[in-house]
């Protein structure tokens, strides 16, 4: 069981790094699946023959479907709140695709918290640093500054 944490202790977290996720493959499966739900097919995302001659050199994930992974590497690497009753995405300030991800790398995500504050009694806000880092590269696929409210019961 993982332990919870106080609001109070991770309101004293903030300007650390609080979090590293795994690795997660990103590979053409996953690339097509994502511009099907999405209805973007894009040669550059789903036609391994045709983004080979681009300057890519294959194909490339989505710099949507990056993003939407960031939620998948939080509940890995985020701390666990004591007594929350639900926490929402407020959204992104910031959000910049750095470097392209190719099919077959594996990708993370990287989080510090750069903001915490109780709005209300039962109400805190959040801004979180993320990096999801290209295993292998020195430049990150995107950074961004993502805002969530957590409510407590």
């Amino acid at each position: 069981m993982t332990d919870l944490m106080q609001c109070d202790a991770y309101i004293g977290m903030v300007g650390q790094d609080i979090g590293v996720s795994s690795w997660h493959l990103v590979d053409q499966k996953r690339i097509d699946v994502f511009a099907d739900a999405t209805e973007d097919h894009q040669f550059i995302h789903i036609d391994p023959a045709r983004a080979k001659a681009t300057p890519f050199g294959s194909t490339i994930a989505h710099g949507f479907l990056t993003t939407s992974l960031i939620s998948v590497f939080s509940y890995e690497a985020l701390p666990k709140l004591d007594n929350v009753a639900m926490g929402i995405n407020y959204g992104f300030d910031k959000l910049r695709f750095v470097s392209p991800v190719k099919s077959g790398v594996r990708v993370r995500g990287h989080f510090s918290l750069k903001e915490a504050t109780l709005r209300k009694p039962k109400e805190l806000f959040t801004r979180v640093g993320v990096s999801v880092e290209i295993e292998g590269e020195s430049k990150p696929a995107l950074v961004a500054d993502w805002l969530a409210l957590t409510y407590f019961v």
